[in-house]
Formats: C-alpha cells, sequence, structure tokens
C-alpha cells in the first residue's frame, strides 16, 4: 500500500506544479480539469503524510524502549507506543478504503427505467409505488427528477415509467437498485383477502455525455407519433411523441412527456445514450455483463433482489441478507439504511478482492 501512496503523492505534487504553469492558468477547460484531480488526491495526501509521521514516531519511541532504563520513562513510552499503534491502524483502514478502485461513472447523473413484471395490474400499481419511492428519495437528497417516458395502468400505477434523476453521486447511491423487486401484499382488487406476490425490474444507468457516446445520425430511424396523454382539453393534436431506434443495435428508447417534438428527442436521445454506454461498458468488462444479467433478470418471481411484505411491515435485501421494518416510511423515500447497507457490502467485497490478489 505504501508504494501505491508513494505513486498518489508524487501525482499530487506534480498537479500542483500544473496548476501554476501559464498554459494551464489560461485554459479554463484545463484548469477546471487539473484542479479537480488535485482536490480529489488531496485528502488521501494528507492521511498519507500523517501516516508517515505516525511511522516514524513508532520508529522512535521502539528504540526508546529498547534503550531507555528508567521505568517512568518507559511507561510513558509504553502508553505512547500504544496511542501511535491505534492512529496507524484508523489511518491504514481509511486510506486502504480511500485507494478502493472507483466506478467512473460514480459522479453521473441517472436514467432509471422502472417497468411491472409479474402480476398484471398489481405489478403495475407497485412499479407506481417504486417511482414514488425514487422521486422521494430524490427530493430528500436535494436532487431533481425529471420524468421521460411513462405508460400508465388504466388502474394506476405504471406499466413502464422512465426518469432521470440529476445530481452530485447519484449512480453511486443508487446503482445497487437493478434488479427485481417483489412485493408481497392483498391487492385492492382482492375480496378475499389473499396475500399476492407481484414484481417490478428497476434499471439504472449512467447518463452518458455526448463526448462518451458518438452517434452517428445515418444509425437512427426517428419516428413520430401521436402521445397517449389525458383526454379531454389535454389530447395533444399533433404528433409530437418521437421513438429512436439504434439500427446497429437494436436499441430503442421513446419519449412523449412533452409538447414539443423537439424536447422529446432529447429526451429520448438521452435515454439511448445512458443505453449505449452502458452497452459500450458491458462488452468491455464482461464481469459487469454476468452481474447486471444477474441482478436485473427477467421479471419471473422467483428472481429478486429485494422483498416488500407488506403483511409483515418489513422489506429485506437477499443480497445483503438485512431486514427492514417501517414499509411505509421506506416507500415515502427514507430508503437511507438500505443504500448504506448495500454501500457498505460493495467496499467489504472490494476489500475482500484486495486481500486475495495481495
Amino acid at each position: 500500500m505504501l508504494g501505491k501512496l508513494q505513486e498518489v503523492a508524487a501525482r499530487y505534487e506534480e498537479l500542483g506544479q500544473e496548476l501554476s504553469r501559464p498554459e494551464v492558468l489560461t485554459d479554463p477547460e484545463r484548469l477546471r480539469r487539473v484542479s479537480k484531480a488535485h482536490a480529489e488526491l488531496e485528502h488521501v495526501v494528507t492521511m498519507y503524510r500523517e501516516l508517515t509521521s505516525v511511522l516514524k514516531q513508532l520508529e522512535d519511541t521502539r528504540q526508546l524502549l529498547r534503550e531507555e532504563k528508567e521505568a517512568e520513562l518507559l511507561e510513558l513510552a509504553g502508553a505512547e507506543l500504544e496511542d501511535l499503534e491505534a492512529r496507524r491502524h484508523r489511518l491504514e483502514q481509511a486510506l486502504t478504503l480511500a485507494l478502493l478502485p472507483r466506478d467512473p461513472n460514480e459522479h453521473k447523473n441517472v436514467i432509471v427505467e422502472i417497468r411491472a413484471g409479474a402480476g398484471g395490474d398489481e405489478a403495475a400499481l407497485f412499479a407506481g409505488d417504486l417511482f414514488r419511492m425514487y422521486s422521494r428519495y430524490a427530493e430528500r437528497q436535494g436532487w431533481r427528477t425529471e420524468l421521460i417516458n411513462a405508460n400508465p395502468s388504466p388502474i394506476g400505477g405504471y406499466k413502464e415509467v422512465v426518469f432521470s434523476i440529476q445530481g452530485a453521486g447519484a449512480y453511486r447511491t443508487l446503482k445497487h437498485e437493478s434488479g427485481v423487486h417483489r412485493v408481497q401484499r392483498v391487492p385492492v382488487t382482492e375480496s378475499s383477502g389473499r396475500i399476492h406476490t407481484s414484481t417490478a425490474t428497476v434499471a439504472v444507468l449512467p447518463e452518458a455525455e455526448e463526448v462518451e457516446v458518438q452517434i452517428n445520425p445515418a444509425d437512427l430511424r426517428i419516428e413520430t407519433y401521436r402521445s397517449s396523454s389525458a383526454g379531454g382539453q389535454n389530447v395533444q393534436k399533433t404528433e409530437s411523441a418521437i421513438r429512436i431506434t439504434h439500427l446497429p443495435t437494436g436499441l430503442v428508447a421513446t419519449c412523449q412527456d412533452e409538447r414539443s417534438q423537439y424536447q422529446n428527442r432529447e429526451k429520448a436521445m438521452r435515454v439511448l445514450r445512458a443505453h449505449l454506454l452502458e452497452r459500450m461498458q458491458r462488452e468491455q468488462q464482461s464481469e459487469i455483463a454476468a452481474a447486471r444479467r444477474s441482478q436485473v433478470g427477467t421479471g419471473e418471481r422467483s428472481e429478486k433482489i429485494r422483498t416488500y411484505n407488506f403483511p409483515q411491515d418489513r422489506v429485506t435485501d437477499h443480497r445483503v441478507g438485512i431486514t427492514f421494518h417501517h414499509l411505509p416510511s421506506l416507500l415515502d423515500g427514507e430508503i437511507d439504511a438500505i443504500v448504506a447497507a448495500l454501500a457498505e457490502a460493495e467496499r467489504t467485497r472490494l476489500l475482500e478482492q484486495i486481500g486475495k490478489a495481495g
């Protein structure tokens, strides 16, 4: 680890020198990029310097213990040694976590897709519950939610709903939500009181910048159609809804939320770019492909990452084996404990991988 930290410290110094160069100071984009990289390393370098100081003090204290004869000084040195060892342990743990591989998408905004799975109308109602849960959570975080496309169910909820969440660390926080969510409850339409099991699938995609995914306009088939919006005076007279097909991959993105054809096209392109970025990264890393297939699955009842059990007022995440209670609060967006447990499980897994590699 010390070798890696020395490399980080050297890079930090290089970036600091770059920040004083005239060619960097006069280039706003380069200055922003270098400043950001320098700031990201500062915390690690500060801890590394503290660790170096602690290791030197440990060496001096051990030397004193070997040479000192006076009992009182030996007792003081022994106490100091214990304190220094504790500080060293804390710093090494913190630095190990700081050096964990970082997801390049962790600071991105996200595109979230929720689709009703097994269970008919009840699955659509559950998809609506999940949409509200993530919207309320985003609101609590101070993030912005924007509806992109929705296919409502006649009795409420959604057969499909696609939306974006924009905010610092949105992908890092929500990426573990991808998968099959299962609900167990008595539907409002059930007269016998029998518990039904339904599912909805959630996909959380990092939103791609245009520079990350280059799309050839010749590879696109863009179609317009009339939006299936609410009736009455709100019926749209023009074909403003947009369907974009990426011909080389067959990926399709649609948007009908806006009245403007141009706005719908822009939103659909955002969804398409997110899918293409995810596809590109999946092809580059076979491990990601296997992980996503195991997470999202097909929507069958037997496949699940989390179960929402209404009769027992509990939510169980099967990946970490933890159960949470107060289900109404969770569906109102209070999912911080679940998010924290999944993040901690990921850190533990990465640390175990580092240990095996070492």
